[in-house]
């Protein structure tokens, strides 16, 4: 049988070299815009949170960031809670509400499908965190066209 010889990683070691920076640190030239569609449902996998956070390092970097929250990406913006809404029912349950907070707080903005909102997730513009402003289902094309015209950079989320 074979026999591990290395010994027991321990809390703070390093498995990889998370220094190396291998690629130039780009950065905005004034102007530059930048646009997060989210088609992904809440708590059905990390992209949500995770291009939440990019749209953060977007807005540092110099870029006026927006989020687009459209189909399933609308329950990233609904204030939920348990028992009461704002309650966090267990760790990690108010994440996409905390990040999107923060990324408003930084300067992003964050838009909603109203037809999605309604239609889709019975839910109507109370639903949504504050700082959301609600689209017409038409809006949805036209921002992300708007984007396309200004030569802004477009991070699509999606989960299948």
């Amino acid at each position: 049988m074979a026999e591990v010889t290395y010994p027991k990683h321990q809390i703070g070691d390093s498995l990889v070299d998370y220094e190396e920076k291998v690629f130039e640190d780009v950065q905005a030239e004034p102007g530059e815009k930048a646009l997060i569609t989210f088609h992904t449902v809440a708590f059905e996998g990390s992209i949500g949170l995770v291009n939440m956070l990019q749209g953060k390092r977007l807005i540092r970097k110099g870029f006026e960031t927006s989020i687009l929250l459209y189909g399933p990406g609308v329950t990233l913006g609904i204030v939920r809670g348990f028992p009461k809404l704002g309650d966090e029912a267990f760790p990690g349950h108010q994440n996409f509400s905390a990040q999107l907070k923060a990324f408003m707080d930084e300067g992003g903005k964050v838009y909603a499908c109203r037809f999605a909102l309604q239609a889709l997730y019975g839910h109507g513009e109370p639903s949504l965190q504050e700082g959301i402003t609600p689209i017409a289902p038409q809006d949805v094309l036209d921002l992300v066209l708007l984007h396309r015209r200004d030569g802004a950079f477009i991070l699509d989320t999606w989960t299948l």
